[in-house]
């Protein structure tokens, strides 16, 4: 089960420690927000959502990479389908607007920052990520190129791109996908906080 992460997305986090008291649907768009919408990532952390306080939202978000990485080091059928339902959720960096419908709020205003320069050096290097993310895909089926962007131009993204396919490791490519969803989550959980801060 997924909300509709478009229509509420920028609003502010709610209080950490009213979190396992909140309807489900709540809990659920809260990772949305953080992380992207997956039904896997529901069904993984509903009953820790409900049960478990966290102290704060770098908690929940340490919580969830944990959770991840032991679906990862468990290596059974069932737990790499979780797991790469997981990490298949976000989307594709220079997705086209078409596609976009499916990204969440934040992943929009995230890769704008990407997509940006002259127009037609941004569409020749669009259609070398294209390319990339077509090959990558093929590479490590199953899974997406996730990175914290955090500022960085195409260029240097695309190399990052280009060694992680280079290396061909999936175990390794799971961890670093781990990672950056994790810290993509610390990213914008800081700045919903940050908007919070500012509303009250």
């Amino acid at each position: 089960m997924s909300s509709n992460p478009t229509a509420t997305e920028t609003q502010p986090l709610p209080p950490i420690s009213s979190l396992p008291s909140l309807p489900q649907e709540t809990q659920f768009h809260v990772l949305d927000t953080l992380f992207e919408p997956s039904p896997e990532l529901h069904t993984l952390m509903a009953p820790v959502l409900a049960n478990q306080p966290f102290s704060s939202y770098t908690a929940l978000i340490d919580a969830v990479g944990g959770r991840m990485s032991a679906l990862h080091a468990a290596n059974s059928p069932r737990d790499k389908e979780v797991l790469e339902g997981i990490l298949g959720s976000h989307p594709r960096l220079g997705e086209s607007a078409a596609k976009k419908e499916h990204m969440s709020d934040l992943s929009r205003k995230e890769q704008a920052n990407l997509n940006a320069g002259a127009e037609a050096e941004a569409e020749r290097e669009k259609e070398q990520l294209r390319a990339l993310n077509q090959e990558y895909e093929g590479k490590f089926p199953g899974l997406r190129y996730v990175v914290f962007v955090n500022g960085r131009g195409r260029d240097v993204i695309m190399q990052d791109m280009r060694r992680r396919i280079d290396r061909g490791d999936i175990e390794k490519e799971k961890e670093e996908i781990i990672q950056a969803m994790c810290d993509i989550a610390n990213d914008r959980a800081r700045k919903l906080q940050q908007l919070w801060a500012g509303l009250s």
